[in-house]
C-alpha cells in the first residue's frame, strides 16, 4: 500500500466529440441530434477519476500546434494533473468522434490519432521520461501507444506495477508483447474476445481461460450493463453493476472504472474490493453528461453502497 501514491500515465489525451441521435438511429440517412466536444482519452479519463480518489498524477501525451491543443492543455491543468506532454507545432491534435444512439450506446467511433503512432516511440526514449518513470509508484498506459513504445515503457518501469487500458479491438493487439508484464489490463468484452481467441458468446470461465492463455495474469472485462468480470491469481469473479438512475452517456465509463480501480489497488485493496469502487465510478460516469463526473466523497460512497459483492466464477 502507498499512502500518497504517485502515478505516471502515458497515452491518450485528446479531443472527444460525441454526437447523440434524438430518435431511432437510421443507417445511411441524416439523423437529427446534438454534437458536443470535450477532452477525453483513455488514460486522461482514468486519471481524472484517480485524482478524485486521492492519487497524485502526471501525464505524458502528444498534441499538435492547433487550437485543440490549447483546449487539451487547459483540461489537463483544470483536472489537477501535471502535464508532461510533447507539442508538435506542425501536426494536428488527435481526436476521437463517437456517434451514440438515444440510449447512450455507441454506434460507431472514428479515431484520428496518427500523431500517437508517429511520436510516442521516440518520446518514450527521452531522459525526462526515464526520470518520471523512476519517480512514480506506478504506471498507467493505454493502447494508443504502438507496441514498440509499450515494450520500452515496461522495460523502464523495472518491476513497478504497470496498468493498461485496451482502448479498442483494433488496438488491443498492440499489448500482446507486454501482457505478461502488466499488473492489470482493463478491457471491454469485444477487446477481450480478440485477446482470448474465443467467440463473442463465450462463457465467463472460457473467457478467463483464453485470456490467461494469452499471457495475461490479471484482468478486468466490462460488458456494458452486464457483469464486470475480473480475475487474478486468487481466481475469477464477477460483479453485476447496479442499474443507473439515468443513462446520459456511456462514453468514458470504462475509463472511469479503470481509474477508480487502480486508485483502490494502490491503497492496498484486493482486486474484488477495488473493482467494486471502479463499478461505482463507472455508474456515476454513465449518469453524468460528462465523460468523468465531478463526484464528491458522499456521492461516491452512495454509489458504492449500491454495488453488490463479487460473485466467484466456478
Amino acid at each position: 500500500m502507498v499512502e500518497s501514491p504517485k502515478i505516471l500515465a502515458v497515452g491518450g489525451a485528446h479531443i472527444d466529440r460525441r454526437g447523440q441521435v434524438y430518435g431511432p438511429y437510421v443507417p445511411a440517412a441524416s439523423n437529427p441530434g446534438t454534437m458536443r466536444e470535450d477532452v477525453g482519452g483513455g488514460v486522461f479519463n482514468a486519471l481524472r477519476s484517480m485524482v478524485r480518489r486521492g492519487v497524485s498524477a502526471s501525464l505524458v501525451s502528444m498534441r499538435g500546434g492547433d487550437a485543440s491543443a490549447d483546449t487539451v492543455s487547459r483540461a489537463i491543468a483544470e483536472a489537477g494533473i501535471a502535464d508532461l506532454s510533447a507539442v508538435f507545432l506542425d501536426r494536428t491534435t488527435p481526436s476521437y468522434t463517437a456517434l451514440i444512439d438515444r440510449e447512450g450506446e455507441l454506434i460507431v467511433g472514428f479515431a484520428d490519432m496518427a500523431l500517437y503512432d508517429l511520436a510516442f516511440p521516440k518520446q518514450i526514449r527521452r531522459s525526462k521520461i526515464r526520470q518520471e518513470v523512476a519517480a512514480a509508484d506506478a504506471i498507467l498506459c493505454d493502447a494508443n501507444l504502438p507496441s514498440a513504445a509499450l515494450e520500452r515503457l515496461l522495460s523502464l518501469a523495472a518491476g513497478k506495477p504497470v496498468f493498461a487500458i485496451a482502448i479498442s479491438p483494433a488496438k488491443v493487439t498492440r499489448l500482446i508483447p507486454v501482457l505478461g508484464g502488466l499488473a492489470q489490463l482493463f478491457m471491454n468484452r469485444r477487446e477481450a474476445v480478440v485477446l482470448a481467441g474465443v467467440n463473442a458468446g463465450a462463457a465467463e470461465r472460457e473467457m478467463v481461460d483464453g485470456l490467461r492463455c494469452s499471457g495475461l495474469a490479471r484482468g478486468v472485462v466490462t460488458a456494458g450493463n452486464g457483469p464486470v468480470l475480473g480475475f487474478d491469481e486468487a481466481g475469477a469473479f464477477s460483479i453485476l453493476p447496479p442499474v443507473p438512475r439515468k443513462v446520459a452517456d456511456v462514453t468514458g465509463a470504462g475509463d472511469a472504472l479503470a481509474g477508480a480501480t487502480v486508485a483502490a489497488l494502490l491503497r492496498g485493496l484486493p482486486l474484488r474490493q477495488a473493482v467494486r469502487e471502479g463499478v461505482a465510478a463507472a455508474t456515476l460516469a454513465i449518469e453524468s453528461a460528462n465523460a468523468v463526473p465531478e463526484f464528491t466523497a458522499a456521492s461516491f460512497a452512495e454509489a458504492l453502497a449500491l454495488v453488490p459483492d463479487a460473485r466467484e466464477v466456478a
